[in-house]
């Protein structure tokens, strides 16, 4: 991985470097610095490289190459992402954003969405990473920038991975039209990368045509980056797939594991297959520990840093440690629940097959929770710095509202948390106790006044039960008040006006426990989807679809039942179904 960044960074080096006045490039002085931060920067000497980085942006602005200057903003990030130190490098990417549009330089902002994409590639987001890319080339079409065009073309392509056809032909194909009119020198390596898509899909004709044409070149002195895998591929085709697979470990180094897989798959050969894909993964898992560790060791760093420079109002914020260690136990659980399904393998191809796709599962659930922690986190963290500004000129109404912010964020991370621990347990539980004799009507009243101020201004909580006071009922009371607290928080996040009502019923055998709103309802044909874990109807909503499913999950633990009420048409109405013994 590290390697692959460095050459990535000595690619945006040569893309971006546009001097504004090309004769002062060519002096001694800039020939020296440039050398001593290249130097620093190929060697990942840290004490070295950033005092050379910083002498060089100097230089760079003296002589006006503001291009220049972003540049090497640029390369300080992706030195980062060497050391794998994720958490500096987007604090830097955000800060060359916000920068770049404070001072309206519209020309370099690019920059900026590139760097993003590569970090987001970095830590799996590849959906957000392409987002980034195609930002990165309608900035740069808009600013005339065509010549560095194509590179921002083929990491879209190598993130996408020709998992979409027809996305990477169409790639491939405007990276080609833009390097045969802008920068011919590219022309052969988007060739020689074309050539490997042929070999993914199976189209032995065009890649056995692609591949002469790869050797033409080479003969005429043209070189790809793409060059060792072609050749790899070229072995697997001939049948040679022994052969393949030592160039493959040869050449590639980690970066081929994934290569190895696919030759292993294309020859049918599913025992080798597996067992690299199980390294392919565990390196990869590696990769993810790594970042989110350093990425909180990162947190922790800011935290000291403010801690330190604010020490008198250390008091208001000793909630951040308890932030980080919930995090930590994030990490951990989502490491179990990734092992926890890796143990039911039955058959080698059955179990190939499982494999690959809990791999798919635990990366966007790595995704989503990132997401839907950093948000709270960033809120959190601005805000405190806010609070903490000793020249702070807001009103007490404004730092109320601010307080209030910063709770609602810290329960959103503690509600997140508690729902993905609630999973895991009944998952590991043959079997809950159900010793309590549970007040039904406390419970539920409990359960309002904890919501009651969590609902929208417009939007009226209420409870409502046939039930005396002195009704009891033999379970969990924990779980069951989970049970109930996870519908109305669903409620509460898809009702914007009218009202939540909590509805009680019981006859001889069954306690009824209805959740109902006024809120934007659910379709039928989605009753039963959004049991399934990570299921959200609308992704821009609080939470990871968790909610839904535990509450499914705990009622069928005290031996009754979750269903989506389907013949309620004013909003979405949940129905808890529990026996009594």
């Amino acid at each position: 991985m590290k390697r692959a960044i460095i050459l990535l960074t000595l690619t945006l080096c040569a893309a971006f470097s546009i001097a504004a006045d090309a004769d002062y490039t060519t002096s001694e002085e800039y020939i020296s610095l440039r050398k001593n931060m290249h130097d620093a920067f190929n060697n990942a000497d840290s004490a070295s490289f950033f005092p050379a980085l910083r002498n060089f942006e100097d230089y760079l602005l003296k002589h006006g190459d503001i291009h220049g200057y972003y540049t090497q903003r640029c390369n300080e990030i992706v030195f980062q992402m060497n050391q794998q130190k994720i958490f500096e490098a987007y604090k830097l990417a955000r800060e060359l954003s916000e920068e770049l549009r404070e001072k309206h330089i519209d020309k370099e902002i690019y920059m900026a969405h590139n760097m993003l994409g590569h970090i987001n590639s970095f830590c799996g987001n590849k959906e957000e990473a392409k987002e980034n890319w195609r930002e990165a080339l309608r900035l740069m079409e808009q600013e005339g920038y065509y010549a560095n065009m194509p590179p921002i073309y083929m990491n879209i392509v190598n993130v996408a991975n020709d998992d979409d056809l027809e996305e990477t032909d169409s790639l491939l194909a405007k990276a080609l039209e833009i390097s045969k009119k802008y920068s011919p020198e590219r022309v052969f390596d988007i060739e020689t990368r074309q050539t490997l898509s042929y070999y993914y899909r199976g189209d032995w004709d065009r890649f056995v045509e692609g591949y002469k044409a790869y050797k033409e070149g080479e003969k005429e002195g043209k070189t790809s980056v793409h060059g060792r895998s072609l050749e790899v591929y070229y072995l697997a085709y001939q049948g040679k797939t022994d052969e393949a697979i030592a160039l493959a470990k040869e050449e590639l180094g980690d970066e081929g594991k994934a290569a190895i897989v696919q030759i292993y798959e294309k020859a049918g050969r599913w025992q080798e297959a597996y067992h690299s894909q199980k390294e392919a993964s565990a390196t990869n898992d590696s990769i993810i520990n790594v970042v989110l560790a350093n990425s909180m060791m990162g947190i922790r760093d800011e935290i000291r840093i403010y801690e330190a420079d604010r020490k008198a109002f250390r008091s208001k914020f000793l909630g951040l440690s308890g932030v980080l260690l919930l995090l930590l136990l994030l990490i951990l659980t989502l490491v179990y629940l990734f092992h926890t399904r890796r143990k039911h393998l039955k058959e080698l191809k059955a179990a190939y097959d499982h494999a690959l796709e809990s791999d798919k599962m635990k990366t966007a659930f790595i995704q989503n929770v990132s997401h839907e922690v950093r948000t709270p986190l960033n809120i959190i963290s601005g805000f405190s710095q806010v609070i903490a500004d000793p020249d702070l000129t807001e009103s007490v109404e404004e730092r109320q509202h601010m307080a209030s912010m910063m709770q609602k964020s810290a329960q959103q991370i503690t509600t997140l948390i508690d729902e993905i621990i609630g999973l895991s347990l009944i998952e590991t539980t043959e079997k809950m106790h159900q010793d309590d004799e549970a007040h039904v009507n406390k419970v539920l009243r409990e359960v309002v006044k904890d919501y009651e101020k969590q609902v929208k201004k417009k939007t009226k909580l209420q409870l409502e039960s046939d039930l005396d006071d002195d009704f009891t009922l033999q379970t969990n009371t924990n779980m069951f008040k989970r049970i109930v607290s996870a519908l109305t928080d669903n409620a509460t996040k898809y009702t914007e006006k009218g009202s939540i009502t909590i509805k009680a019923h019981a006859d001889e055998e069954t306690l009824t426990i209805a959740v109902e709103d006024t809120g934007c309802g659910i379709p039928e044909k989605e009753a039963e989807n959004i049991f399934g874990r990570f299921v959200k109807l609308d992704s821009f909503k609080e939470g990871i679809g968790l909610g839904l499913p535990l509450s499914r999950k705990l009622a069928e633990q005290l031996g009754g039942n979750v269903i989506l009420d389907t013949t309620y048409h004013d909003g979405a109405r949940f129905v808890v179904t529990l026996p009594i013994t």
